[in-house]
């Protein structure tokens, strides 16, 4: 279960322009200017090592012939195996590997959101951690959907402690699980506009109160350039 290597780098880098949102007073990050090159998508070839094969080989006889339409490729990185599933078939293939008695994946860890603003196509992650009681196991799942149509369907009926996960997710990074029993915001309140985790999001635009005194936002603080 692999997909080749994608060679190559991005025709056009990243530039950074500072961590904390000042682009018209000075940066106080240290990363102005910055210019770095994205790192291409890339997949690990067999065999991983360890018991991820057995995993891999385990979820391939459980999806069959639907292999290649439910995986997109596999990565093996700092000794943890993620697999990256299409976004139509992760109810499926989660129930597979909590059901299937070679994989066992009976526990959830959580869902956790990601962000990536310059990954074309599919800037919104969604990982799931999963682990097996039974076969002493970890592996991590990950769905991507476009920042223009942010769904993916919800999981909840697999793993019912994604209720709040998911929910969380919404809140901080507007990924909309379809079919959630009750998909409101979880800690930031229901009014309230934008997803704060998302790196396009303003930071310290809101200016904070402290024993009578104002902390002003980041980009109107002293710059030491």
């Amino acid at each position: 279960m692999s997909t080749p290597n994608l060679p190559g780098l991005p025709e056009e880098p990243v530039v950074r322009r500072g961590m904390f949102g000042a682009p018209d007073s000075g940066d106080t990050s240290g990363y102005g200017g910055l210019v770095i090159r994205r790192a291409p998508k890339v997949s690990s070839p067999r065999p991983y090592g360890g018991y991820f094969d057995e995993v891999a080989d385990a979820l391939e006889r459980a999806l069959g012939d639907d292999l290649s339409d439910a995986v997109e490729r596999v990565v093996v990185d700092r000794g943890e195996l993620t697999i990256h599933v299409k976004r139509e078939r992760i109810v499926e293939v989660l129930r597979h590997l909590r059901d299937d008695p070679a994989l066992r994946f009976e526990l959830s860890l959580g869902v956790s959101g990601v962000h990536y603003p310059h990954d074309t196509g599919a800037e919104l992650h969604a990982v799931y951690h999963l682990c097996s009681i039974t076969h002493n196991r970890r592996v991590r799942i990950e769905v991507s959907c476009p920042d223009a149509d942010p769904h993916i369907p919800s999981t909840v009926e697999v793993y019912p402690t994604h209720d709040w996960h998911e929910r969380e997710a919404y809140d901080f990074f507007g990924i909309v699980f379809d079919g959630h029993p009750a998909l409101t915001r979880i800690q930031m309140p229901d009014d309230w506009e934008g997803h704060p985790q998302r790196k396009d999001y303003p930071l310290g635009g809101i200016p904070v109160e402290y024993r009578g005194a104002k902390v002003p936002s980041p980009e109107h603080r002293r710059s030491y350039s």
